[in-house]
C-alpha cells in the first residue's frame, strides 16, 4: 500500500529546515502525495518561527494544483504539566497540532517525567498527535502512555526520520509503542519529520514497524486523505470542504 498523507514536515521557518512550502509541493506532485501538513517548531525553540508565522498561516491556500496543504504545529511540551509553547484559540485556527519532546526546551529527565509530561499532554486536549514518543533519550511507561492516548483519541507518531538521522536506536521503543497501541485499541500515524522536501513522503523504516506489528490498517491515520481529515474533525477541529475534492 502506498501511503499518499503525510503529517509532519519542516520548511526554512524553521531554520534548520531547508526548505520552502513552493519546494514541498513541487516534491508532493512529483510523488503523488495527495495531503500534507506544514508543521514547524513551536515558538520555544530557539530557531524556531515567531509566534505570527503560526497566526498567519490562514493566508496559505488549502489546496495547490491538486495537493492539499494542512496548517500545523509542532510545538514543544515544556514541563510535566504537559503545556505546550501554543495556546488558546490561536491552537483552534490550526489544523493539526503535533507535539514533542525537544531537547533545548525539556531537557532529558526521568521515566516518570516524561511519563508524567505525556500523560498530561495528551489530556489537556490540546494536541491532536504526539511525535516520536520512541525517542531513546525520553524512555516512557509505553502502556501507561498508549493507553492515555486511546482513551483521549490522540494519535503516536512512528517516525520515520527517527530511525535515519535525529533519534538513532528508537527502533525497538517503535516496535513496543506500535503493539501497545494496537493493543489498547488506538491510533498510529506515520511521520517523514522532513527537515528538507526531499524526503515527504518517505515512511520506509516506518512501514517495517507497522508491518512487524501487524498493526491494523483502518487504526493508521495515512492510509487515507478522508482517515486524517476524519480524525481532525473528530478532534474538534472545523470539518474543511476545501478539502473534498481530496477524499475519494
Amino acid at each position: 500500500m502506498k501511503f499518499l498523507v503525510d503529517i509532519h514536515a519542516h520548511t526554512v521557518a524553521s531554520a534548520h529546515a531547508y526548505s520552502t512550502l513552493h519546494d514541498y509541493l513541487a516534491v508532493a506532485k512529483t510523488k503523488g502525495i495527495k495531503l500534507f501538513a506544514i508543521t514547524d517548531h513551536g515558538p520555544d525553540m530557539a530557531d524556531a518561527p515567531h509566534f505570527w508565522h503560526f497566526v498567519n498561516m490562514r493566508v496559505l491556500p488549502r489546496i495547490v494544483d491538486g495537493v492539499g496543504v494542512l496548517r500545523g504545529i509542532e510545538a514543544n511540551i515544556k514541563n510535566e504539566h504537559g503545556e505546550i509553547d501554543f495556546f488558546g484559540d490561536y491552537l483552534k485556527q490550526l489544523d493539526i497540532v503535533l507535539a514533542g519532546f525537544h531537547e533545548p526546551v525539556f531537557p532529558p529527565s526521568t521515566k516518570e517525567a516524561h511519563t508524567t509530561a505525556l500523560i498530561n499532554c495528551i489530556e489537556s486536549g490540546n494536541v491532536d498527535i504526539i511525535t516520536h514518543p520512541g525517542n531513546p533519550a525520553y524512555p516512557i511507561d509505553i502502556k501507561r502512555v498508549a493507553a492515555a492516548a486511546a482513551t483521549h483519541n490522540v494519535a503516536l507518531e512512528i517516525n520515520n526520520s527517527s530511525f535515519l538521522t535525529s533519534r538513532k536506536g528508537s527502533t525497538n521503543n517503535c516496535i513496543e509503542i506500535a503493539n501497545a497501541v494496537k493493543a489498547a485499541g488506538g491510533l498510529l500515524v506515520m511521520g517523514s519529520d522532513s527537515h528538507v522536501a526531499f524526503s515527504l513522503g518517505e515512511f520506509e523504516k516506518a512501514i517495517e514497524v507497522i508491518e512487524k506489528v501487524q498493526f491494523p490498517i483502518e487504526r493508521l491515520l495515512n492510509r487515507s486523505p478522508e482517515a486524517l481529515l476524519s480524525f481532525l474533525t473528530t478532534r474538534g477541529h472545523k470539518s474543511l470542504d476545501e478539502y473534498s475534492a481530496l477524499i475519494e
